[in-house]
């Protein structure tokens, strides 16, 4: 999943998030600049790569309360089959935007790029609910709300976690109009495999960033995406800017959080700075201090992730396991994406020698395979 994805390969989680040693060193041209050339590290918009943006509403009733949910999706085309794109772990929508761009300039065909529950500008009042039959739900849900009765012919492509609930909504009839299905990067082995490692990736990752920029920058140089094109669109998506905290116990554990991340500094100056600054406030009351620690917080790091996928372990083995032969009893026409040939698991391996499903191997990939090579996902 993300980087959560990377490390199960879910998100490897989010959507294994990145399997160890998956997010090397950056490849493809995009990532090569000329000496002396500085890249540029700037947010772009959706609509650059989206045609339009809208939030699907769906009611839902009880004895008493209506529960309004809004789903966010974007979306390209005008005619053909729709291709419903879910998101991995901790990601959105928008990792789907150069896809987009690279699919409609190819097929005709109608493109939704769904935010799944929890993630991106979707809402819903039980949002830490991310269990598979839950976010399968959800999908059916939202093509239910946007098509009725009569939906067009639908194929689901998920990466990773959304590869997973994409073969949880298949498997379970939820979409009648279904034409295929897709999964980009997710193997149950593999995945599986990668769950006792993943909340050391996720402690591993930076906690906050300064800015948009700081966080798009860190996301290519980490390898969680290759192609700085689509980091641009894909990171906005991830983070969002920190919100108000009112208790000096939520002061305190962000601006450590922060010290944390700022003693790796490899210059060491921003862990110098921080102890100067200690120092000065020593002999203040605390809630003076506290007050300064996070006002100091908001002006130097605004960003952190959307979502704490850390909290989320619960659901992690829900996604994955049983996954495979899900996969494979679904009887319509199936692909499956992925980095490396070291990810098939023992169920898949048969299954492909059987030809029961496509399979395509892209290499020089990282986990985010439809971000870092979009035009040869496409």
């Amino acid at each position: 999943m993300s980087a959560l994805e990377k490390s199960m390969h879910l998100g490897r989680l989010p959507s294994r998030p990145p399997l160890p040693g998956s997010g090397g060193s950056q490849s493809g041209a995009k990532m090569r600049m000329g000496p002396g050339r500085k890249r540029d590290f700037s947010p772009v918009s959706w609509s650059q790569y989206f045609e339009s943006m809208e939030d699907v509403e769906e009611m839902l009733r009880y004895v008493i309360f209506n529960y309004s949910y809004t789903f966010r999706v974007y979306k390209s085309g005008s005619e053909g089959p729709v291709l419903l794109l879910l998101h991995g772990g901790g990601h959105s929508a928008l990792s789907w935007a150069v896809f987009t761009a690279a699919i409609i300039s190819r097929v005709q065909c109608r493109i939704v790029a769904l935010d799944l529950r929890g993630h991106g500008e979707t809402k819903v009042k039980n949002s830490e609910d991310l269990s598979a039959e839950t976010m399968a739900k959800d999908v059916g849900n939202v093509v239910e709300a946007m098509y009725g009765d009569l939906p067009p012919p639908i194929m689901l492509i998920g990466h990773s976690m959304g590869g997973a609930i994409a073969v949880h909504t298949a498997s379970s009839n939820l979409v009648p109009s279904l034409l295929g299905l897709c999964m980009i990067d997710v193997v149950e082995g593999t995945a599986m495999d990668a769950l006792n490692s993943m909340q050391n990736f996720l402690r591993g990752r930076p906690k906050t960033f300064k800015s948009l920029e700081n966080a798009i920058e860190w996301s290519v140089k980490s390898g969680q995406i290759r192609n700085l094109e689509s980091a641009r669109v894909s990171m906005v998506g991830q983070v969002k800017q920190c919100e108000g905290i009112t208790s000096p116990e939520g002061s305190k554990s962000i601006v450590e959080g922060i010290i944390e991340e700022e003693e790796e500094d490899e210059e060491g100056s921003e862990s110098v700075n921080k102890r100067k600054k200690e120092d000065d406030m020593e002999g203040l009351p605390s809630e003076t201090q506290n007050l300064f620690l996070f006002l100091q917080t908001k002006k130097d790091h605004p960003y952190t992730w959307r979502i704490e996928l850390a909290k989320t372990e619960k659901y992690w083995d829900g996604w994955f396991r049983g996954l495979s032969n899900l996969f494979l009893s679904c009887p319509i026409p199936k692909l499956l994406l992925l980095a490396g040939v070291d990810r098939l698991d023992k169920d898949l391996t048969i299954g492909q020698m059987q030809g029961k499903f496509q399979m395509q191997v892209l290499p020089q990939c990282g986990h985010a395979v439809h971000e870092d090579a979009p035009d040869k996902v496409s």
